[in-house]
């Protein structure tokens, strides 16, 4: 069986190069090769046949240096890495994804000038579907914490995840901390709500830890070196990850769309741990799951299964 390669975008930017670097280390950490692709998005509309020759010889030359730099550069950084590079031609996050399909994991740069780049397009349509686990790379180095940060939304499905975050702890020889966040807006009070009982923040957070500690505990036996915390927040879920990200050396979410639709609370928080984390971001589809993975079989219930108002968390 072929090993799965890591797969990186570039455009010649300071910000791919950065995402290059890190997926030259990952491709080495992970014992897999390393994919670099480029993309020309060809203008609708190109003119005389003349006008249309020069502006595709220049975008093309624009793009074959650009993976030529960014095959120096990974082989600067880990010598000897198995490299190969793909000029390809389509509009850049289409290109990234077939290209990725099948990868072991797709690197793309958090922003950027170029069009591989940018959050608030490719990189934020990819994450939102992935076709294989995708890295959103920082451009920032920062201090290395030895943890990886797991956003769990919901209890009673997040197997791909979890699996996804254990590997990649036990690689890294990281603490492995896991969060689940809830949170729902009080209604406007007013005679009709008067007869309501009052919620117990507290309460329903020891119930989901609970919860919580029972999901984690099948990984926890297949991955004994692995150290686990757990961490149940009351606020929103893409402010605490956030939050979280500023201890930790990658935050992995999962994705929960399907057969092209998405999820709109996963959205919204996965756009706002892009936004605002200060390491890597993964964000594992909710089909990628490891052939020697088995979703384990709990009864967990919601805090809105409960009764307690509407749960809601990261991952």
């Amino acid at each position: 069986m072929a090993i799965k390669p890591i797969v990186v975008g570039t455009d010649g930017s300071d910000r791919s190069l950065h995402a290059v670097e890190w997926a030259a280390n990952e491709a080495a950490l992970h014992d897999a090769p390393l994919r670099i692709v480029s993309a020309i998005a060809l203008p609708s509309h190109l003119g005389t046949a003349s006008t249309s020759h020069v502006v595709t010889t220049a975008l093309t030359t624009t793009a074959e240096k650009a993976l030529d730099d960014a095959a120096d550069l990974a082989d600067l950084v880990v010598p000897g890495l198995a490299v190969d590079t793909a000029l390809l031609v389509g509009k850049p996050a289409r290109v990234l994804a077939d290209a990725a399909a099948g990868a072991a994991m797709l690197v793309v740069g958090s922003q950027g000038a170029g069009s591989l780049t940018a959050v608030g397009s490719v990189s934020r349509h990819l994450a939102t579907h992935p076709p294989c686990p995708v890295v959103i790379e920082r451009a920032e180095t920062p201090q290395a914490h030895g943890q990886v940060v797991v956003g769990v939304r919901e209890l009673e499905d997040s197997a791909a995840t979890l699996a996804f975050a254990f590997q990649e702890a036990a690689l890294r020889r990281a603490h492995l901390l896991a969060v689940h966040a809830w949170f729902w807006f009080r209604p406007a009070i007013n005679p009709a709500e008067a007869g309501r009982p009052v919620i117990d923040p507290h309460q329903v957070s020891s119930a989901a830890l609970i919860r919580l500690h029972q999901l984690l505990a099948p990984w926890q036996e297949k991955y004994p070196d692995v150290e686990v915390g757990e961490q149940i927040v009351h606020a929103h879920p893409g402010r605490a990850l956030a939050a979280a990200s500023a201890s930790a050396d990658l935050v992995v979410l999962g994705s929960h769309g399907g057969q092209g639709r998405v999820d709109p609370g996963s959205g919204s928080v996965t756009h706002a741990v892009l936004n605002h984390a200060r390491c890597p971001v993964f964000i594992v589809p909710a089909s990628e799951q490891g052939a020697d993975f088995v979703k384990p079989t709990l009864l967990l219930v919601s805090a809105a299964a409960a009764g307690t108002g509407p749960a809601a968390g990261p991952g």
